[in-house]
């Protein structure tokens, strides 16, 4: 099926879009998720990093990262023919964080991506969601020489609620993304339907 149109004799599909944000540390991998499950091509804001910005930003870690979301990442991707997910990518620096408000409104849930090799980075983030209470889940993008983790041990480490998911993700893999994504959108339906338990009993 081609999106936005039917099959010959069924009724046009209306499809239900969803808000799905991507949050986490500077250079988490952010921009590269949201550009490897984007099925447009990708809407991005990145800058260089300039001199002026060295006393504010802070790269270690990241020595080889030369630019930065100043806005937003922006894709779609169609999980089924009733079923679109906009993705809004999040800027991981902390002057940035104003726009983190605008961004989540509306939100259905968020993926907050975290590294090993910096784990304290997405701390803000899970602050941030939880505090809202918008549903997220912590995707633990695994780069190439970090040590790999059991997701119990990263759930410790971030002093998670135990209905929070925790899985291991490759952000630059579309079916690895696909899966991160699917889960967020379950937990977040889950987390709806619980709250409308809580309501009527």
């Amino acid at each position: 099926m081609i999106f936005g149109r039917s099959e010959r004799g069924r009724p046009p599909v209306e499809p239900v879009t969803l808000k799905i944000l991507v949050a986490g540390g500077f250079g988490v991998g952010k921009t590269t998720l949201v550009g490897a499950v984007s099925e447009i091509r990708p809407l991005r804001t990145e800058e260089p990093l300039t001199e002026a910005g060295r006393p504010v930003d802070d790269t270690s870690g990241v020595e080889g990262k030369h630019t930065t979301t100043v806005a937003m990442d922006f894709g779609r991707i169609t999980l089924r023919e009733d079923l679109v997910l906009y993705l809004f990518g999040t800027p991981g620096q902390e002057r940035f964080w104003f726009m983190w408000d605008e961004l989540s409104e509306g939100a259905l849930g968020a993926v907050v991506l975290a590294d090993t090799r910096r784990l304290e980075d997405c701390f803000a983030a899970v602050d941030y969601f939880e505090r809202r209470s918008i549903p997220f889940l912590v995707g633990v993008n695994c780069f190439e020489g970090a040590a790999r983790y059991p997701a119990a041990e990263v759930r410790g480490a971030l002093d998670l609620d135990d209905h929070v998911p925790v899985v291991l993700c490759d952000a630059r893999d579309r079916e690895s993304v696909k899966e991160v994504l699917i889960g967020v959108v379950r937990h977040a339906m889950a987390h709806a339907a619980e709250r409308r338990r809580a309501v009527t009993t």
